[in-house]
């Protein structure tokens, strides 16, 4: 059993490959075929030199097999999902990437035929004044047909490539790149079309051409016969009724599978009394989606991430050992022997589970839907900050002016962390926390605290000067500064809901907040910050200290208010 189930699990993750693989060869063509239409916006004559370098890769015995054997994976494996999938209630951000997945193989196969298979059968080369003059020309509604290819097979690579690079650390970085070539890209090779197809409509045909997506075909003194088009015919109607049945025989074959396992059902029991009966060989995920009950899974269900984790507290000795996807996720969360992943359990008896990460009621969330910024362990780096003496120093001024105080206090903190890259993300009382390092490597954000440091020092500084005839003492802060991992997502309630970090990171700064105070410095910061941020410690005071909860002694830098201006 344990040998089945691993050679299963290897066979997934090959597969999963495999489908991830036949889409970037895919992904590859379509990039290459758009930044050749946009040379168009040149001229017609440098998208015909670019055409004879694409064609020099795609249209050669190994560019062939390459592109139309990922095609065919891919939709071959598209398919499979299709079936394997228990249940068709699914998040939308699934169905439309099944969806899109569907449809490229419909509008595309007219062009196949109009270009390639067109070349193999009747020898014609589908030159780019051709193909324009067709579609923009004599076949207009084919030229909008083509439109909506494009647009479809892009953005079904699109968001199959944002799902396979999400979690990546470096993503988030690259992102606005990506973003911004998946916008452009498409766009310039429509507005190269259209700008050739303007020219041509309006030349007179300088050849005999007639539509190779309609009736009568001609090239120059070389016609395409009435068998060739007879031939080109049946091709298109065989490519159509082969998709067709496939898909019909994935769907009358879950029919199949549907009315057998009527017969053969458990049922998962949840805390609030829900109780939904599922065919046996459901994930409790799928069977979540199908009753209606909420339950996270931001990765989908493809066992990245432990959000759709349950705790098993009823027919867990009947439940086969995890697989390997399942293993590595939960050694990662360090979780109970109890807990598993509703995503890739698939119990073979009724079992009774209750979710860990339950969706909040506030807002009624349907059973699909996810929440944005979902949690994820991401190097970052905390900075607390504190006024001293608070309590003395305000305890003698008027309501109005302890605020006037507080808000010329948060302005200085606010402007230096956003004006040095950082994110303020919250005030409690007196004291503020700031994030760095959200987008951006940890070593730049360490240098933007430190900054951002100096600049509230030397801020503070000069309100203190400012109202020293108000206060009963000097205004001075304390900050502490650390960075590693932490949990940064969006958490709280309702409205009251925003981007934050939780996690011993946070501590540790917070508690380097404390000691600041306790040596009447203005700034601690972690031996694990001042180095990323390359600074120079030669006149800094270091110790090592015992920190709450850490094994291991940390190594801190005391920093005085003079010292500070070091880090501007």
């Amino acid at each position: 059993m344990t040998a089945f189930a691993a050679s299963k699990v290897s066979s997934e993750r090959s597969l999963r490959r495999l489908r991830l693989i036949s889409g970037l060869i895919m992904l590859v063509f379509v990039m290459l075929h758009l930044a050749n239409h946009s040379l168009n916006l040149i001229s017609l004559k440098a998208a015909e030199e670019g055409r004879h370098w694409f064609l020099a890769i795609w249209r050669n015995p190994v560019g062939t097999f390459l592109f139309y054997g990922a095609a065919i994976v891919h939709v071959t494996l598209i398919m499979r999902a299709l079936y394997v999938r228990r249940t068709l209630v699914m998040p939308m951000r699934e169905a439309s990437q099944i969806i899109l997945g569907l449809l490229i193989p419909v509008l595309l196969i007219e062009h196949i035929i109009g270009t390639r298979i067109r070349y193999e059968v009747a020898g014609l080369h589908d030159t780019y004044e051709f193909v324009i003059r067709s579609l923009w020309v004599d076949s207009p509604g084919s030229a909008i047909r083509q439109t909506l290819a494009l647009l479809v097979v892009w953005a079904h690579g699109c968001i199959g490539i944002h799902f396979w690079l999400r979690y990546r650390d470096w993503y988030s970085r690259a992102a606005p790149f990506f973003l911004t070539l998946a916008i452009l890209l498409p766009v310039l090779s429509l507005l190269g079309f259209a700008y050739t197809g303007r020219i041509l409509a309006s030349e007179p045909v300088q050849s005999s051409y007639g539509s190779g997506y309609s009736s009568g075909i001609a090239h120059g003194s070389t016609f395409v016969s009435n068998a060739a088009l007879q031939q080109l015919m049946i091709i298109k109607l065989m490519l159509y009724g082969v998709f067709a049945t496939s898909l019909l025989s994935v769907l009358t074959l879950r029919l199949v599978r549907s009315w057998r396992e009527r017969s053969d059902q458990i049922e998962i029991r949840y805390p609030e009394g829900q109780l939904v009966r599922v065919p046996r060989g459901f994930s409790v995920l799928e069977a979540s989606r199908l009753g209606g009950v909420p339950h996270y899974a931001v990765c989908g269900g493809k066992g990245r991430c432990s959000t759709c984790r349950v705790q098993v507290v009823e027919g867990g000795d009947t439940l086969l050992r995890p697989d390997a996807t399942e293993q590595a996720t939960l050694n990662r969360i360090n979780a109970d022997p109890d807990v598993r992943l509703a995503c890739q359990l698939r119990p073979l008896n009724s079992i009774s589970i209750v979710p860990l990460l339950v969706p909040t009621v506030e807002s009624n969330l349907p059973a699909n839907s996810q929440q944005t910024n979902p949690g994820r362990e991401q190097e970052i780096v905390i900075l607390f900050c504190d006024i001293r003496n608070f309590t003395t120093l305000t305890e003698a001024q008027l309501p109005y002016d302890v605020v006037f105080l507080l808000n010329r206090y948060f302005a200085i903190v606010g402007q230096a962390v956003e004006r040095a890259g950082g994110r303020l993300d919250k005030f409690i009382g007196d004291g503020a926390m700031a994030l760095f390092g959200l987008q951006g490597s940890s070593e730049d954000a360490s240098r933007q605290a430190l900054k951002a440091c100096a600049t509230i020092v030397r801020e503070i500084d000069r309100l203190s000067q400012e109202l020293a005839t108000d206060l009963a003492m000097p205004l001075r802060v304390a900050i502490g500064v650390h960075s590693g991992p932490a949990i940064v997502g969006a958490m709280g309630y309702g409205n009251v809901k925003s981007l934050t970090a939780i996690g011993d990171t946070v501590n540790v700064a917070s508690r380097l907040e404390t000691i600041a105070k306790e040596l009447d410095v203005a700034l601690v910061v972690s031996e694990p910050t001042i180095v990323k941020a390359g600074s120079d410690t030669t006149l800094l005071e270091s110790r090592e200290i015992t920190v709450r909860g850490r094994a291991e002694p940390l190594r801190i830098y005391v920093v005085t208010q003079e010292m500070s201006a070091h880090f501007t």
